[in-house]
């Protein structure tokens, strides 16, 4: 027997229409505590505001909340804007990271077969807001404004 998707064609395409490696103004759009023994993260979904090319598209990444990996948890939450108070408390309220604004720096990696999303730098969204340089680069090296 024989079924037809009307849009399965297009999933695969999209899949490999991934992000290229660079720049992008994001905002948190879920933020969500996934437990493992080993590493525990928090699973962020963010939607792109800049650049404009972008801008309709969503991107998912990894932050780690290991001992070793807490600098780069209070790097991005402090870049992001996320309560002072809160962090000075040690507390992280998942609600109050929704919505916020910041730069985040991507690259790809394959490991195991798998194209993984890393979350490389962060800075705050009022350092890229409006810049006509934030580049983006290609899978190539070269550069897309």
């Amino acid at each position: 027997m024989k079924r037809r998707f009307h849009g399965l064609s297009e999933t695969s395409r999209a899949a490999s229409d991934e992000l290229p490696d660079g720049v992008f103004v994001v905002r948190v759009e879920k933020a969500q505590y996934r437990w493992q023994a080993q590493k525990p993260y928090y699973l962020l979904r963010f939607s792109i505001l800049e650049p404009k090319q972008f801008s309709s598209r969503t991107m998912t990444g990894r932050v780690y909340c290991t001992p070793k990996a807490l600098w780069k948890l209070s790097w991005f939450l402090r870049d992001f804007g996320y309560d002072t108070e809160l962090l000075g408390q040690d507390e992280i309220d998942d609600k109050r990271l929704v919505g916020l604004k910041g730069a985040v720096k991507i690259s790809h990696v394959t490991q195991n077969g798998t194209s993984l999303l890393n979350l490389d730098a962060f800075a705050p969204a009022g350092q890229w807001e409006g810049s006509s340089t934030a580049a983006v680069s290609n899978r190539s090296g070269s550069e897309v404004a």
